[in-house]
Formats: C-alpha cells, structure tokens, sequence
C-alpha cells in the first residue's frame, strides 16, 4: 500500500508538473515577435488571404480558446500540423525523435563509464593531489556554459584540426559500417558537449557519498575481518553510495535535455532541439509546442521512473 501511494503522488506530481510545462509554453509561444500568418504564406498577400490563413490554422479565435481547443487536441494525442510543412506535428517530431535519443542516451552512457570511476579514485585518494585536481575538474565543467563548450570543441577539433565534422549527423551517400562510421564521427563532439558539463555532477556527488560510506560502521566491520581495502570500496561501500546517484540521474535528465537543444542547435545536429531552433525563427507555432511537449514528457516519466526506482530501491523515502 505505502508503495502504490508513493506511486500515486509522484504520477500526480507529474502530471500537474506536465500541465505547468504545456501551459507556459502555449502561451510563450504566442508572445514571439511577427505574424504567423506571414511565416505561412507570401508577404505580399492581401488581408482577405491572411485572415483566411488564420481562421485555418484557428489563430483568429481569443487566446483563451485557442487554449482549451490545443489541450482538448493534446489529451487525444493529436499535436496538429506544421505551419510550414502541412504535415502532422507528430510526424516531423518522430523523424527527428531518434537522433535526439542517440545524443543524450550517448551522453548519459559516457558520462556514467567516466564519471563514476573518477569520483571512486576522487573519493579512495581523499585530500591527495589526484582527489584535488578531479574536483576542480569537476566544478570547472559545471560552471561552463553549453554554447562555450560547443562553439570551443567546434572551432578546435572540427575547424582548426579537422578531425570531426563541423555539422550534421551522418554524410551523404554512406551505407553499411560506412554510415555507422560517419555517424560516430558526427557524434563526438555533440556527445562530448554534453559530456564536459554534467560529469562533475556525478562525479562530485558520488566522492561524497563513497567517503561518507566508507566511514560507516559495516566498512569498520568489513576492515576488521580482514577485508581488503579494495573490496571494502567495491563491495560494502560503492553499493550504497551509487543510491543517490540514481536520483542524480533523474534530476540531471532536464539539465540534459536543455543541453541537447543548445548543442543540437550548435552543431547542427538534427534532433528535435534543431527542430525547435528552426520552428522559432518559422513561427512554426505546433511544431514548437509539439517540440515542448514531447521533451517535458520524456524528463517527467523519467524523473517518475527515478523516484520508483529510489522507492523501490530504499523504503525510507515511500515511507516518509
């Protein structure tokens, strides 16, 4: 029972956390300088045709309409039709769906591979050199800012070197391992973007959890037997400290969806963040919020799996 509450608040929270999110965007959608209706048709149509267009697309009804006429659409699963393509929401969303996927999961993946490990050696080289230099590392790479890293990693490995394409996901005309092979080479820098910025929030948060486990009476336990130093870490310590880690992963899953956006956006990579780039400078208002939509639900069933997860994973915290 505690479990099936547990679940049931963090479903509500999401919910309402998704509402929050389709509302301001409906509405900030809306505030964009320029006129819908030129972004569809000629600038030199007539007034007749651009209130026509309008009543079309239904952007001649009160704001407050409009409103209720797109979550009415929404809890259908209907996102509309594209201003400048004439073809579903859904349908530009699901071509771009799965580069994004190959961005971020790819990010994830290596910021877990590197980030762990460096915040055991941070943790088991305490107050060391080593310990010192990964936390400074560590809070650099939190401070920076998406585009620096980007437009740096752009300019050095894909302009100046040329080691990495500059743009794009896969070149023209590959098939078989040659495709494969371009499209690792379009990914690197993208992935490392992402990469630089969240790994010190991993790494920092798991050193503290691992010296706190280590400093905990079944490690002093574990040491007395005779176990060595090495399985006291692996074994007793490094299981309970990679518990908080699993909400870390959870609540860094927004920081990395907004990344892949700006870096999507950087090196032209085209995922859905490109896709929203495109849409702002278009007015294409249901693609945008379709964009908005699809992203604020990805980190809210995330963030749910997370809490499940950590429920499941700990019953203090269904319990509280």
């Amino acid at each position: 029972m505690a479990l099936l509450r547990f679940a049931s608040l963090r479903l509500l929270r999401g919910l309402l956390t998704l509402w929050f999110a389709v509302s301001v965007t409906f509405f900030l959608v809306r505030l964009l300088p320029g006129d819908p209706a030129l972004a569809i048709a000629s600038p030199t149509m007539g007034e007749d045709q651009r209130e026509q267009i309008l009543a079309d697309f239904g952007l001649d009804r009160p704001l407050a309409v409009q409103y209720v006429a797109y979550l009415g659409e929404l809890l259908q699963g209907n996102l509309g039709v594209s201003f400048r393509q004439s073809i579903p929401v859904a349908d530009v969303l699901l071509e771009r769906l799965p580069w994004t996927l190959i961005l971020t999961g790819s990010a994830l993946v290596v910021t877990l591979l590197i980030g762990l490990p460096l915040g055991v050696l941070a943790a088991t080289h305490r107050g060391g050199a080593l310990d010192r230099f990964i936390q400074v590392g560590g809070v650099v790479g939190q401070s920076l800012f998406v585009p620096t890293v980007g437009i740096a990693l752009l300019y050095t490995f894909g302009l100046w070197l040329g080691w990495f394409p500059i743009g794009g996901a896969i070149d023209d005309d590959v098939y078989g391992l040659e495709a494969y092979a371009s499209m690792l080479r379009h990914l690197v820098l993208p992935c490392l973007s992402l990469v630089v910025l969240q790994i010190g929030a991993y790494v920092l948060t798991l050193r503290t959890n691992l010296i706190d486990a280590l400093g905990e009476e079944y490690c002093t336990v574990a040491r007395a037997k005779g176990a060595p130093e090495r399985r006291v870490v692996w074994k007793h310590a490094l299981r309970n400290a990679l518990l908080p880690t699993t909400t870390l992963v959870g609540l860094q899953l927004g920081f990395l969806v907004g990344g892949a956006v700006l870096t999507e956006t950087i090196f032209a990579y085209p995922g859905v963040g490109r896709a929203i780039y495109e849409s702002v400078g278009q007015l294409d208002f249901p693609v945008l919020q379709g964009a908005f939509v699809l992203l604020a639900a990805a980190v809210v069933v995330a963030n749910l799996l997370t809490d499940l997860a950590y429920g499941l994973l700990d019953p203090r915290v269904r319990a509280a």
